[in-house]
This record gives structure tokens, C-alpha cells and sequence, in this order.
């Protein structure tokens, strides 16, 4: 877009978000992610946050402001407030209170970890899943309810993944016998928890601070699973600072062995990347298949 159509594009999505016409006076494009447009609007009326894409993208956003809402609802974590979402022409757009981060707190990681613990701890539910499917990244998430752990997360996060990967040619039928595998492997590997609300896909970069330095969570894809698949998660790309593992484990202890489980749980974030970005990420997969069966 040149730079007059962009501002028109920008001032519109926010006049259909508040009602209010608002003058972009300055722009500045974020990265981090690698689905949406990402970019903060100073304007007379304050700063936005702005994510936009093609117009399919629009439920999408209505079910991550979903997920905003439930994270909210249950979560003493600062979490954006939702200003609105539409579409202008041919382009999905989501409105958001733009979190203009602060300097770190010294207590950021241990109030992170903390808080997170609580979260999972006190939000559960007696089924894993959701009310509503989603979406990981651009992928879609299907939450059917299950009683049991591992036959959800066999059959609605590897499977779904595997599937869509053999559908487009990223990998062999082989993947799918080994897949009819795992549910007796898992059966002596995996502990017997309640489930509780998930982040579902936190890893760094949807970890930010407020103004105030404390810990914030952006671009969810809730359900209610078992905890350690977040924590999974967590460690995928590089790990967070060993206090908020710590002070975690002290308000909601994990059962012992996780280390040897982690990566187990971790096969459903990187087959999520093999059907975003590609083989590369089938190696580390083949690695796991190959300790547990």
C-alpha cells in the first residue's frame, strides 16, 4: 500500500473499532510474528495496537479476542483490552490497546511464573478442550471435548497436525502408523492431572511487559489441557529465565520427570511449524518418535 492509502486504511479500522475519527501522525511496524501485519498507530486520539491481514482472517481474530476474553476472565496476568475488529475492504483487522512495554520489574519472572501457576491451578475444568475451536498461529485448533488426556492430545493435536502435513506431501504414511502407536506408549509416560486453562501458545514472543514492567500475554490459543504442555512450550525456543520455572514449581509443583516428558508434548508445536514453515523441524520429531515407540 503507499503511505496515503495505508493511513486511510488505518484511520477507517479505527473509526469503525471506537467511532471516533482519529489522524494517524506516526507509524512504526512490529515484528515477532509470521502470520499477521503488526503495527503501532500514534495518533490524536492515543496509541493502538493494529494486526491486520486478508479478509479470511477475520475468524481468526474473533477467536483470539475470544480467547483475550477468557485469559481475562481467569488470569491475574495483564491481558490487552480487546477496542474492536472488523474489515475495511479486502483486509481483516483487530484493534488493540497498544502495551507500550516498561522497563523489566526484578520480580517480573518470579510474578510471571507465579501468576501462571495460579491460573493453571485454579482454573480447570472436568473435560480437556473447549467450548469453541481456535486457532494456533494460522492453523486451525479443534477443541471436541475429551475425558481423557491422552486420546485428545493424540487425536486432536497430533492428528490433525500429521494429517494436514500427509495431506500436503510433507510426510510419508509412515508418520501415520507411528501415530496409531502412541496411545499405548503414553499411557506409562504421561501423569494423571485434572486440566486447566492453557495459554496454548506461549512461548517468548506472546510473553511481553506492561508500563509497569510486569509480565503481559498476547495472541492466545486456549483450552483446557494438561498444564505441562505449556510448560512444554515454554522451553520449545530457548526457555524463560530459570526463576519463573522455579517460582512455578513452588506454587504449583509438577510431578517428577517432566524433563524426560517435555519433549513429547513439544511434537505438537513443532509439527505446527512443519505445516507453517516446512521440513526442517521434522528431525527433532523423529527424534522423539523414535525414543518413545
Amino acid at each position: 500500500m503507499l503511505e496515503t492509502d495505508q493511513n486511510q486504511f488505518f484511520e477507517s479500522a479505527i473509526f469503525q473499532a471506537i467511532g471516533e475519527e482519529a489522524e494517524v501522525k506516526f507509524i512504526h511496524f512490529i515484528t515477532g510474528g509470521c502470520i499477521n501485519n503488526t503495527i503501532q498507530l500514534n495518533t490524536n486520539r492515543g496509541e493502538f495496537f493494529l494486526k491486520w491481514n486478508e479478509e479470511s482472517s477475520l475468524e481468526m481474530y474473533e477467536k483470539e479476542v475470544k480467547g483475550l476474553e477468557v485469559l481475562r476472565a481467569n488470569s491475574s496476568i495483564t491481558i490487552p483490552q480487546v477496542l474492536g475488529l472488523g474489515k475495511v475492504e479486502n483486509k481483516a483487522f483487530l484493534l488493540l490497546e497498544f502495551i507500550d512495554e516498561g522497563f523489566q520489574s526484578p520480580t517480573y519472572w518470579t510474578d510471571f511464573g507465579r501468576k501462571l501457576a495460579e491460573m493453571h491451578k485454579s482454573t480447570t475444568s472436568d473435560k480437556f478442550g473447549l467450548d469453541f475451536n481456535n486457532f494456533i498461529g494460522s492453523l486451525q485448533q479443534n477443541n471436541e471435548f475429551h475425558v481423557d488426556w491422552i486420546e485428545f492430545f493424540v487425536e486432536k493435536r497430533l492428528r490433525s497436525q500429521f494429517g494436514l502435513a500427509y495431506y500436503n506431501k510433507l510426510i510419508d504414511v509412515s508418520y501415520l502408523r507411528k501415530l496409531d502407536q502412541l496411545p499405548q506408549a503414553l499411557e506409562r509416560i504421561f501423569p494423571k492431572e485434572k486440566p486447566s486453562l492453557l495459554h496454548g501458545d506461549l512461548w517468548s514472543g506472546n510473553a511481553m511487559r506492561d508500563q509497569q514492567g510486569n509480565p503481559c500475554l498476547v495472541d492466545p490459543a486456549v483450552y483446557y489441557g494438561h498444564r505441562e504442555m505449556e510448560l512444554a512450550f515454554t522451553k520449545l525456543f530457548g526457555g524463560f529465565d530459570n526463576s519463573f520455572y522455579q517460582a512455578y514449581e513452588e506454587a504449583f509443583p509438577l510431578e517428577i520427570g517432566f524433563k524426560d516428558r517435555k519433549d513429547i508434548y513439544n511434537l505438537y508445536p513443532l509439527m505446527v511449524h512443519v505445516n507453517l514453515f516446512g521440513t526442517s523441524y521434522l528431525s527433532g520429531i523423529d527424534k522423539v518418535l523414535e525414543r518413545i515407540l
